[in-house]
């Protein structure tokens, strides 16, 4: 995977957006997460698995000897892993409501991390995919293994209220004789099992006075050994899990948030990237994140929340313009600078004699990988930095949304073309089949990212990317007279495709303000 992820990042720089501003800011320093790695987890031994259908009837004896004859214990869940051959497998997995991590959920892990490759598997392969299923789930077409059969007393059919069973006492008996004590938090006599709560938070130091906000949206994961759960924050990053737990908890945070956008990737072709918490208490783990964090974790969040925003402020009474299609995937590239919005996810196809010249092999990886938008985060040091290009792009993605795969196909194919001709010039020199586009698409997205710059941290409105051929002030100029953004985005359909199409557009929507338009087009 690490070979391909080379090849492809050198190829995602020719499709790339090229960004003009970078800023720095003060840190603030909190103690919690600081000293976790997030690059491949180290597994330790292999343990034993207190939830076995058999280990949890050996404890249920051990403590209800004169009962446990008239209890029934059946198995209620199955530990596997399945070996995916490629992405179509799984999408398959997660269609039938498969959460998996990409280790083995009974083994001590000695390095905390963000994920694990069989050394077994071949690095440019899929590894394993560890999951929990029901005892009749339907096993789709792809490889898989039964590890454990296994009984989880909240996950039994019916009640057991009156089976006159201490569940709970049952559990910890089964850790205890499986040599996994340790794992259990002391008890007083008040104790009893806990539904982990807590809240995620990230400080964006040029925001909301420097205090912490909460990561929005985003899924908290955690387990002990087979037994999972998982809760989406909030907006103002609080949590709380539906079951109970009484051991020692692994927590995560699992970017594929609720607004229906997932963020990549782990060095693994899986569409949510994956950050760990850590181990903690079952009761939760609270967290704040700052700049001064892991880099991956503090990233990740920032384009989490940044698409949370964007996501929620595209409604009739805000900005008032399409919603980015679903499923979206955003993949951070931590080593390149720039940024696309390539939409190949959602059908974007890259063809052309020169681009098959060009690219070569390059063509079909980018195609495996399928980013919608790539977010390069090489040298951004703060928040409002990565909230600018997310921005940028998630723009790209709500004009997509808009005109369609056919007007993308024509953009992206100029943009790369381009590069090529130029010998690196990111967008050209304006001249071509597609130039119209790309002057429509990075006006667009050059505003709007300026827009919502301004409303979130003041001051004047920016002018992200006024030194290039196309005009972006157009559009703000024109916003600060009163043409709303909703407005403007109304006209921006597939048929206009250059800046004489969007002025005559303009004139025939906006009659009453004719003279502004005709100042203003003139003017650039």
């Amino acid at each position: 995977m690490r070979g391909r992820l080379i090849m492809v990042l050198t190829a995602l720089v020719l499709m790339s957006c090229s960004k003009e501003d970078a800023y720095s800011g003060r840190g603030i320093d909190y103690a919690y997460g600081k000293e976790l790695k997030h690059e491949m987890i180290v597994l330790g031994d292999r343990l034993e698995n207190p939830y076995k259908t058999e280990n949890m009837a050996k404890a249920l004896k051990s403590l209800y000897p004169t009962k446990a004859d008239r209890v029934e214990i059946s198995t209620t869940n199955l530990y596997v892993r399945f070996l995916p051959a490629d992405d179509s497998e799984y999408e398959l997995l997660i269609a039938k409501g498969v959460q998996m991590l990409d280790h083995p959920l009974d083994y001590d892990i000695l390095v905390e991390g963000d994920w694990y490759h069989d050394p077994d598997v071949p690095e440019d392969d899929m590894t394993w995919q560890y999951a929990v299923v029901d005892p009749d789930f339907e096993f789709p077409d792809v490889r898989y293994e039964i590890i454990d059969e296994c009984y989880i007393a909240e996950n039994a059919a019916g009640t057991r209220a009156d089976d006159g069973i201490d569940w709970d006492a049952v559990e910890r008996e089964a850790y205890i004789i499986t040599g996994n004590e340790e794992r259990l938090p002391v008890l007083t006599k008040s104790s009893a099992k806990v539904k982990p709560s807590g809240r995620i938070t990230i400080v964006d130091e040029h925001a909301n006075g420097g205090k912490p906000i909460g990561v929005a949206g985003v899924r908290v994961s955690c387990n002990s050994f087979v037994k999972f759960d998982n809760a989406y924050t909030d907006r103002d990053g609080y949590y709380e899990m539906s079951k109970s737990f009484s051991s020692k908890l692994r927590y995560r945070l699992v970017f594929k948030n609720e607004k229906g956008f997932s963020i990549g990737f782990n060095l693994v072709l899986v569409p949510a990237s994956v950050s760990t918490l850590g181990k903690s208490a079952p009761d939760g783990v609270n967290m704040t994140i700052t700049k001064d964090s892991e880099q991956k974790l503090f990233r990740r969040c920032v384009v989490n929340n940044s698409a949370y925003e964007y996501f929620t402020r595209c409604v009739d009474d805000d900005l008032g313009i399409n919603v980015p299609p679903s499923d979206l995937r955003l993949w951070i590239f931590n080593n390149i600078a720039s940024s696309s919005a390539v939409m190949l996810h959602h059908g974007t196809v890259l063809e052309g004699e020169m681009l098959n010249k060009y690219l070569g092999e390059y063509i079909s990886l980018i195609q495996y990988f399928l980013p919608d938008i790539t977010v390069g985060v090489k040298g951004a040091s703060d928040y409002r930095s990565i909230y600018s290009d997310t921005c940028h792009e998630l723009a790209h993605a709500s004009h997509f949304s808009k005109v369609g795969t056919s007007y993308w196909n024509t953009y992206i194919r100029y943009i790369i073309e381009s590069y090529i001709k130029t010998g690196g010039k990111t967008y050209g020199d304006g001249t071509g089949v597609g130039a119209g586009h790309c002057e429509v698409g990075e006006m667009w997205a050059y505003y709007l990212e300026s827009k919502m710059y301004k409303e979130r941290y003041g001051g004047r409105f920016p002018s992200f990317g006024t030194s290039y051929w196309f005009a972006p002030q157009i559009l703000r100029y024109l916003d600060e007279r009163g043409v709303s953004c909703s407005e403007m985005f109304s006209v921006l359909d597939a048929t206009i495709a250059s800046r004489s199409d969007m002025k005559a557009a303009f004139m025939l929507a906006f009659p009453d303000k004719r003279a502004i338009i005709e100042q203003v087009f003139n003017r650039y």
